[in-house]
Parts: structure tokens; C-alpha cells; sequence
């Protein structure tokens, strides 16, 4: 008839066509399967196109420079105890390899599933379901193929809600397109990627932030105290762990309508290129954002990197925000409540801080270009602040110590709310407040006319902050901002003019 089914280990070459029928392997639980497709196109209207029932390890493997077809054209019916809802769907652990093409499709569930582990060696492949793209139960591992996925879900999902240590999400190479109406890439335990290829939209992208927002909660600001917003709500965030979130390599590029990198633990960025475009935050962790290496590049954020804690010990960073650049448990404006999405929700904060030991930062912010509920400390790195334009916020915000003991710092904004480090600095620090804002280039020399410091801010600035160790106590400093100048006597650790 239209079904074929496999009982028996070993190796099935598939060709032709089966316009509606099914592949079901039911075979004894220590057999190793292995299907072959050559030119094979399957569809079923009633169920999955192939059907893994029972086997130790099956691989569907894609015969070299052929064209193959897997779909799932109708509503799924269930003719057993398994709630059989993909084009491909598997009770066993499911390997995908080969050096050709599938196309797989499910008009009203997912479009691949694995109840166990889903492996990714190689092939090229087109996903397009109602569903989730490709989830795996326990994990789901790529260590090469071109992946395109078009989901109204997840584009890729592990969740395993009975094992902490599964439903983890591991990256090694390959080429992988997403655009998802929920997440991205989607894990419930740990998720690491250490290089690849990533273009990734989730929720429509940043340009979409707004209508997603009114979609999920109303007209109604979210508000941390109540319960006002209490239906279910599809996330739409990049790159999403429930435990801590990795990335070591690869080429990242994210454009979202929620958070672009998000973990419930804590995000590690070790190397690697992210370009990232979010309605929300650019990254984000519930407990310690740390950045190490690689390049990060946010050109659309509310906040840009915000963690309990951030420290950023390399890399080169480049953030722009509507709200604050790098942000340490949300500062005063409960964070996330002015953005897109609901307000974070942050632990302890006296514990938060920011800590920046090196790499380059330049941070343009509408809001408060550095900003920690607790401390800021910068011992290394250069770090440069565009900040706010307008009152109400200022380039560097911390409600407990600031501290520099090295690298170097350029903060302009306004001077309103204009901040300068503390006395437990070992390192001097000059904040000078302009007579009337001023723009272009901004300049530090010694007595000797050598330059110190030499940056040029994005915007209007009414108030500067520069810090280095070419800043010498009991030395004077000629301050060139725009068209104004100031001469300063450094006789404190801590000074300031005008």
C-alpha cells in the first residue's frame, strides 16, 4: 500500500515519488537504521512523511547531488499513542547528513523532530512549517549543512523539561538562515556556538518591536507589580538560552523584536562577529553578561548589553540605544519597561556592577551611556561615551562607587545629570561642564601642547569626563571642547571645572 514500513537494521535507498503515503521505522531498539534518499519525494496528508517509531539510531542521509522532498500537507491524525506532529518525526535519536538537498514541509505542525538528540552533520536544507523548524528533545547538535528554516515558531528548539542537563543547543559550523515568528534558536538548557554562519529574524525584526509589543500586552505599559498581563506570550528573541549562553566563533548576525542574545544565567562572549538589531536589549543576561573577545556591533537597541553584572575584559563593542548603552540590573528606569518587551527581572541588586578591565567600547545612548544600580569599575580598555543629548540622564550613572585605576575614558552628555568618578580612584579624572552645549572634537593637552586625549563625539555635549594614565596629579591640562577651552590644574586624584 502507501505505507513502508522497516523493521529490520540496516540500509534503505529511497527514490521516486509518494504522493501521499508514509516511511515508518519500527525496528527493534538496537538497531541502527539508515535511510538513503535519492530523488525522493514524499508527502502525507495525514501525518509525518517519515515516522521513526522505534530504533536505536536513525540517520537520514541525502545521496550526493540529488533533490529530495519530505511533507506533511494536511492535519496530523493520531493512529497510535505518539503525538505524531512534524514531517519528520522521530522517537529515537535522528541524524541528518549527506551532500544533497531537502525540502521539508508541514502545512500544520513542525517540520523536523526528534523526541531524543537531532545531529546535523551535513546536506542542504529548506524548512518551511506552521510549527517549530527543527527541535530536538534532549539537544539539538550542528556540526555542518546550509539551513534555511521559515517557521511560525521556533526556527531551531531543544526544551527538555525533566532533565536540566538536556535541551541544550550546540553549534560547531555550518550555514543557517532562520526567520521565525518566536525565537530564532531556542534552547531550555545551555546554548554554545563556536563558529558558523547565523542570519537570524525573530519576531518580524527591531522594525516590528512596537506591533509585537501591542500584540502581546495591549495598549497597556507591562508592570512588574501586577498581574495585568497575564496571557500567554510568544517569545520573539534571537538567540535565547534558559541556562548559560556561549559564543566563541562564528559570524552573527541577528535582527529581533525582542532581545538579539538573551539567557535566564548567564551569557559568555568569547570571539566571534555579532551584528545585532533588537527592539529590546542587544544582549542580555539574567545574571553575568561577560564579554572577553570578538567583535560586537549594536546598531538598534532600548538597551544595548545589560546583565546583574557586565564585565568586558576585550573584544571591540560598538552599541547604540535609545535608552542606556551597558546597564547593570536596571538602573533606575526598570529596565525594559520603556522598551519593547516585559521589564526584566533582575535579583539582589547591591550585588550588580560593571567592570571594565579591557577592549575598545564606544557607546552612543539616548539614555545613560553606562549606567549599574551599585558599582562601575573601569581598571582597562578605552571606553567612549556619546551620551544623552537631553536632561534626565547622563554618560556615566552608578548609585553606589565609580572607580578608575586605568584605561582610557571619554564621557560626554549632558550636564545636567553629569557624573564624575569617585575619590577611590587611583587613576585622575577631569570633569568639566561647558557654558553652552558644543560639538566636534574634544582634546586633552599637556603643559607641553601634546595631545593626551584625542576623540570627536557624535553629538552635542555639555559636560566631558576623561580619564588616563597619561593624566598626571599636580599637572595642568588645556581642555579643548568644540569651540570653548579650559585650563585645568589636576591637584586632586578627582577634579573639576566649570
Amino acid at each position: 500500500g502507501s505505507t513502508v514500513t522497516i523493521s529490520k537494521e540496516g540500509v534503505y535507498v529511497l527514490s521516486g515519488t509518494l504522493s501521499d503515503g508514509q516511511i515508518v521505522v519500527d525496528a527493534d531498539k538496537q538497531d541502527k537504521i539508515q535511510l538513503v534518499l535519492k530523488g525522493a519525494n514524499i508527502s502525507c496528508k495525514s501525518s509525518a512523511a517519515v515516522y521513526v517509531k522505534q530504533a536505536d539510531k536513525v540517520f537520514i542521509t541525502l545521496k550526493d547531488g540529488t533533490k529530495n522532498t519530505l511533507a506533511a500537507t494536511g492535519e496530523f491524525k493520531q493512529t497510535d499513542d505518539n503525538n505524531v506532529d512534524a514531517a519528520v518525526f522521530s522517537k529515537e535519536d535522528l541524524t541528518l547528513n549527506g551532500k544533497g538537498s531537502l525540502s521539508i514541509s508541514s502545512k500544520n505542525g513542525h517540520g523536523v523532530v526528534s523526541k531524543d538528540d537531532l545531529v546535523i552533520t551535513g546536506g542542504s536544507y529548506s524548512v518551511t512549517s506552521a510549527g517549530q523548524g527543527v527541535s530536538g528533545k534532549d539537544s539539538v547538535r550542528i556540526a555542518d549543512g546550509n539551513i534555511t528554516v521559515n517557521s511560525q515558531k521556533d526556527g531551531i528548539h531543544s526544551e527538555n523539561t525533566e532533565d536540566t542537563d538536556k535541551g541544550f543547543v550546540y553549534i560547531k559550523g555550518g550555514k543557517i538562515k532562520i526567520t521565525a515568528q518566536g525565537d530564532g534558536i531556542s534552547a531550555s538548557g545551555t546554548l554554545t556556538a563556536l563558529d558558523g554562519t547565523f542570519n537570524i529574524t525573530a519576531g518580524g525584526g527591531s522594525s516590528n518591536a512596537e506591533k509585537v509589543k501591542t500584540e502581546m500586552f495591549g495598549d497597556k505599559q507591562a508592570n512588574t507589580n501586577t498581574n495585568e498581563n497575564t496571557q500567554d506570550t510568544t517569545s520573539v528573541k534571537g538567540i535565547k538560552a534558559g541556562a548559560n549562553l556561549t559564543i566563541q566563533g562564528g559570524k552573527i548576525n541577528v535582527d529581533s523584536a525582542d532581545d538579539s542574545v538573551h539567557s535566564n544565567a548567564n551569557v559568555y562572549v568569547k570571539g566571534g562577529s555579532l551584528t545585532l538589531a533588537t527592539g529590546d536589549d542587544g544582549i542580555h543576561a539574567d545574571e553575568t553578561t561577560e564579554i572577553s573577545g570578538g567583535t560586537v556591533n549594536v546598531t538598534e537597541s532600548y538597551e544595548g548589553i545589560e546583565g546583574l553584572k557586565v564585565k568586558i575584559s576585550g573584544g571591540n563593542i560598538t552599541v547604540k540605544s535609545s535608552d542606556d548603552g551597558i546597564n547593570a540590573a536596571g538602573g533606575n528606569d526598570q529596565s525594559g519597561v520603556g522598551g519593547s518587551m516585559q521589564p526584566d527581572n533582575f535579583g539582589v541588586t547591591e550585588d550588580c556592577e560593571i567592570n571594565i578591565s579591557g577592549g575598545v567600547i564606544t557607546v552612543d545612548a539616548e539614555g545613560d551611556g553606562i549606567d549599574s544600580n551599585n558599582s562601575i569599575t573601569v581598571s582597562g580598555g578605552e571606553l567612549y561615551i556619546n551620551g544623552p543629548t537631553k536632561g534626565g540622564n547622563g554618560a556615566i550613572d552608578s548609585d553606589g562607587s565609580a572607580v578608575v585605576t586605568g584605561g582610557v575614558v571619554v564621557a560626554v552628555g549632558t550636564k545636567e545629570m553629569a557624573e564624575n568618578f569617585g575619590d577611590d580612584s587611583s587613576q585622575c579624572a577631569i570633569m568639566y561642564n561647558t557654558s553652552e552645549a558644543v560639538s566636534g572634537e574634544l582634546t586633552v593637552k599637556d603643559s607641553s601642547g601634546n595631545t593626551v586625549i584625542s576623540y570627536t563625539p557624535t553629538k552635542e555635549y555639555s559636560s566631558v569626563v576623561v580619564s588616563s594614565a597619561d593624566i598626571k596629579q599636580g599637572s595642568t591640562y588645556t581642555i579643548n571642547a568644540g569651540s570653548l577651552s579650559q585650563q585645568v590644574e589636576v591637584n586632586d586624584i578627582i577634579t573639576a571645572v566649570g
